[in-house]
């Protein structure tokens, strides 16, 4: 049996059902696009008809199609390969029934997968492609704000919304008819709701049940319901608030599409706001003893043991609280979440480069005191020394240092830390010139003067070697 998304996927933007105003906005950016050469980004939930639209653009339009999937293609020389030349080209073959000229239509799925330093190269590839792109360029996305500044800027953003059960209904109808399967409004219905803002989604249920059936009925779908992700927000309500029942939480993050790693990491974030005292403790032990098997995922590479820290960072932690919670709770991101972060791989890579460590111990061992040191931009003339050492911008200093990133504390930091940096450029640039006069004097010294140069530079190497073990972090001394 085909599968009904693709061997139903809509043929022209006339046939897409919801977001009639993105439809129309993506079809006005490709009717204008002679004039303005924009990249557009359809961002918006998985399964509400982004790269559907993009394909029944090309069609409407005569154009052709040439695709790459970030989550596959993520270095630099992937994506120049499989998508820069296309986009590079001025004509490609006949004008197209729009007289369009026979343009290709780039289509860049997935385009939020690609983070900094990561995928070699690969997101500022993309940013220099839809910079330079001679063809139209789409770019694919489900978290608009998971790209990195650089690419919002370059692009045009066109937001796709949930599609909701009423418009999910004439979908599911079309596709039985088409089918030849007789049905009850009251099955499709309760297909639509269960994907309320999923229209493939819902899709997929319809030919799941309907496989082997000439006539649905509720209880059909009933009996047939698809086993339905949990959104990590209403997980963690579960976990810290409303159950304290080891097993419940247990299986219910079975259904959570999260990492074992990054659910300990919301979790150990989250806690302190619901838990306090004795089960604050009790808590914290589970998720030593869930930090204690990710160890051991890392060191060994056997990912069978990542059960293990879930088992311990969710039934442990919700055994151990006393009695259920009520209310509503704003969750946060945890401080230093490693898996979407372009802002924290910018930052990382700073401190790597002018530390001179590896991207890890920036992450694990210098942000961490950067962090605790400059909280709340709090003594602000070390906060500053700390933007200017490292060159950070607003929303890099609002990371570091968990402050809005927008406020006036902020951003005048950042302000003061350019002034220090163009003062430091100018005085060092004066240094070299100085440098090279006693340079040029150093070369007129005696013989017996210049040895015994030598013999103390020896002796201080010597002693810089047996002190190289504890200076591991001299770098810091720059603004500490």
């Amino acid at each position: 049996m085909s599968d009904w998304t693709e061997k139903y996927r809509p043929s022209s933007l006339s046939e897409l059902r919801g977001n009639d105003s993105a439809v129309d906005a993506v079809r006005e950016w490709a009717r204008s696009w002679d004039d303005h050469g924009e990249a557009a980004v359809l961002h918006g939930s998985p399964g509400i008809g982004k790269t559907s639209a993009a394909h029944a653009l090309a069609a409407d339009r005569g154009w052709e199609t040439v695709e790459l999937n970030a989550s596959d293609q993520r270095t630099a020389d992937d994506i120049e390969r499989y998508a820069g030349r296309a986009a590079s080209n001025t004509t490609l073959g006949s004008a197209g029934d729009d007289g369009d000229d026979g343009r290709q239509l780039v289509i860049v799925d997935e385009a939020d997968n690609i983070h900094g330093n990561y995928d070699r190269g690969g997101a500022g590839a993309v940013t220099r492609l839809v910079e330079e792109a001679r063809q139209p360029v789409v770019l694919i996305a489900n978290d608009y704000y998971d790209m990195s500044r650089g690419l919002r800027n370059a692009t045009r953003e066109i937001e796709f919304r949930d599609v909701s059960a009423r418009s999910i209904l004439p979908v599911l109808r079309d596709l039985c008819r088409k089918e030849g399967i007789e049905f009850e409004t009251a099955a499709l219905e309760r297909i639509a709701e269960q994907n309320d803002g999923d229209l493939r989604g819902a899709v997929n249920d319809l030919q799941a049940v309907a496989e082997g059936r000439e006539h649905l009925e509720l209880a059909d779908v009933v009996t047939s319901d698809r086993d339905q992700t949990v959104d990590l927000f209403p997980f963690l309500d579960l976990v810290l608030k409303e159950t304290d029942d080891a097993r419940e939480a247990l299986q219910t993050s079975y259904d959570v599409e999260e990492t074992p790693d990054d659910l300990v990491g919301w979790i150990e974030e989250n806690a302190p706001k619901e838990y306090d005292g004795a089960a604050l403790a009790r808590a914290y032990d589970s998720l030593a003893n869930a930090d204690r098997w990710l160890g051991v995922v890392r060191a060994t590479q056997d990912y069978s043991y990542w059960r293990y820290a879930g088992d311990a960072a969710t039934a442990g932690v919700a055994a151990a609280r006393d009695g259920t919670g009520g209310g509503w709770t704003r969750w946060t991101r945890p401080t230093f979440y490693h898996s979407s972060s372009n802002t924290a791989d910018h930052v990382v890579r700073q401190i790597a480069r002018a530390e001179g460590t590896s991207m890890a111990t920036a992450r694990r061992e210098v942000l961490p005191f950067l962090s605790t040191l400059t909280h709340h931009c709090k003594p602000r003339e070390l906060t500053v020394r700390m933007a200017a050492a490292y060159d950070l911008e607003e929303d890099h200093v609002a990371f570091v240092t968990g402050s809005g990133e927008t406020t006036n504390k902020v951003q005048s930091i950042v302000e003061d830390a350019a002034e220090r940096r163009a003062a430091l450029v100018e005085e060092h640039a004066a240094g070299a010139f100085e440098g090279t006069a006693s340079l040029a004097e150093d070369a007129e010294q005696p013989d017996d003067a210049a040895a015994d140069d030598a013999s103390a530079d020896t002796e201080t190497d010597a002693d810089a070697e047996g002190e190289e073990e504890d200076d591991d972090q001299s770098g810091l001394g720059d603004f500490v």
